[in-house]
């Protein structure tokens, strides 16, 4: 199937130190693009990839699973380990849910992380009705474009098919176990304003992780998709910061053009 205009993956080849982006549960790197571009745009080495169903059609994500996407990020992040000096995972939503198991997993091969509105658990009743309703009904209603920002939007489905959201559901329950594993410094954005992920979840995630190096960051003026949102240059501006502060070389190799 062909993939949505703007969809598509984004790589950039720069210097030493690299970072793997994240993107969410029927998103698509579009998401994230402008983020990914503006680390790029300082010399960074990026990788975007597009989750296994994503950023086509619906139909194509029903025959997905979890494995399927925590694989093709776990993939690329070993692409970056053998490349780069020090590597850095940032994630938007499940892709922050990827990104804290993908820490959890790979340890000290990882300098830091950064996640934006992270998913923690599924919630409400439809929650408990997934292993049953999935078999009865494909897809419920999206959760796209939750923006604040005037003519904010977001490339992804309008409709969640249920099979796949049983799955992300597991999903959350193990990254939720697997959350005092992770140990590596961690900044976490969140909005308070959020009509997708409670910040139940980020709340949770702080208190479980066992990172000693964690910096909690408000946007207060954003939805959900804050990489898209008001805040987004404070996301960009803040990782970055967050970056030159664990890899000090940053900025002093690499190409700055290209994508």
């Amino acid at each position: 199937m062909p993939v949505l205009p703007g969809a598509e993956p984004f790589r950039h080849e720069g210097g030493e130190v690299g970072v793997l982006l994240c993107h969410g549960f029927t998103g698509s790197p579009q998401s994230l693009r402008p983020w990914a571009e503006h680390l790029a745009e300082r010399g960074l080495t990026v990788s975007l990839p597009l989750l296994p169903g994503h950023g086509t059609r619906w139909e194509d994500m029903q025959v997905t699973t979890w494995q399927d996407w925590y694989a093709e990020v776990d993939r690329e992040l070993r692409v970056l380990v053998d490349r780069c000096s020090q590597v850095f995972v940032f994630g938007l939503s499940m892709g922050g849910a990827l990104t804290l198991r993908l820490a959890a997993k790979h340890g000290d091969a990882i300098s830091g992380i950064v996640v934006v509105n992270p998913a923690n658990k599924v919630h409400g009743l439809s929650a408990y009705a997934l292993p049953v309703a999935r078999h009865l009904v494909r897809t419920t209603k999206g959760l796209r474009s939750d923006i604040a920002k005037a003519g904010g939007e977001e490339v992804g489905y309008d409709r969640v098919p249920l099979h796949a959201a049983h799955s992300v559901r597991n999903f959350f329950k193990i990254v939720d176990t697997e959350l005092p594993q992770v140990t590596q410094p961690m900044l976490l954005l969140h909005s308070p304003q959020d009509h997708v992920v409670p910040a139940a979840d980020s709340a949770r995630i702080l208190g479980r992780v066992s990172s000693t190096d964690v910096t909690e960051i408000l946007l207060e003026q954003s939805y959900h998709v804050a990489t898209l949102d008001h805040d987004a240059e404070r996301i960009f501006d803040e990782s970055y910061a967050f970056i030159g502060r664990l890899a000090p070389s940053v900025g002093t190799k690499g190409s700055t053009t290209g994508g």
